[in-house]
């Protein structure tokens, strides 16, 4: 599993479940690839993640600095009306995260991506920008969401965006996958020398090297041995 999922009770309430949230780590340098991050473990097809339902999402988009206040409160309404609408929202956001997940993961490998995965991104995407418009701001001007109050899609179109404006950027070159054994992690490298490995060198980076020394130790002490029957060998 790529990260330990600490799951709790169904009983939760929002308070609850915006705690839990927050202490999810943001480590991806970019909303979309924090986005990829909410998933548990990839072996397990549609697998949610962290993203148990709808809420989830809400939750963890405020936590991720994409929703304001008054759009979590407008979104969490919009789900007691129209909690159908809401569960399809949240099945099109895991398929939407799988899919962006593998289209960074290829790049990452210079793979090319699966046409049915861009096909997913490009719809959200360009929902997405038919709900942005420009509006003057001091100093010139700025991108607004427009016509967005109480729409379920709201967290996948913000999402969307990161995923489309990142792959078109220079910062794709820097997106980097965790090299942690069982961890599919993405990043955005911003070290100096673009030599970072680990989504989070205490977690991962960490883990590796225990297992390196574990298995050097192991490596020298049969060594170690060997000599000695060989020594022995000899003598005799």
């Amino acid at each position: 599993m790529s990260r330990a999922v600490r799951w709790i009770e169904s009983s939760q309430t929002m308070s609850d479940i915006s705690k839990r949230m927050g202490r999810l780590a943001l480590l991806g340098g970019a909303l979309c690839l924090d986005f990829t991050n909410t998933a548990g473990w990839r072996g397990q097809t549609d697998s949610p993640g962290v993203l148990r339902d709808y809420e989830d999402l809400v939750a963890w988009a405020e936590h991720a600095g994409a929703l304001n206040e008054k759009e979590r409160r407008d979104l969490l309404r919009a789900v007691e009306a129209e909690p159908r609408k809401a569960a399809a929202a949240h099945r099109r956001a895991i398929s939407l995260r799988e899919a962006i997940y593998r289209i960074f993961s290829a790049a990452t490998a210079g793979r090319p991506a699966e046409p049915g995965d861009i096909d997913l991104l490009n719809e959200a995407a360009n929902d997405a920008h038919r709900r942005l418009r420009l509006a003057p701001v001091e100093g010139g001007f700025a991108w607004e969401w427009h016509g967005t109050e109480g729409a379920l899609k709201l967290p996948l179109w913000k999402v969307a965006r990161s995923a489309a404006d990142l792959l078109v950027s220079t910062e794709l070159e820097r997106v980097r996958e965790c090299a942690g054994e069982k961890c599919d992690w993405l990043f955005l490298d911003a070290s100096r020398n673009q030599s970072r490995r680990w989504c989070d060198m205490a977690a991962c980076g960490n883990r590796a090297k225990a297992q390196r020394n574990y298995a050097r130790k192991r490596g020298g002490g049969a060594a170690s041995r060997a000599a000695k029957r060989a020594g022995v060998g000899r003598k005799a």
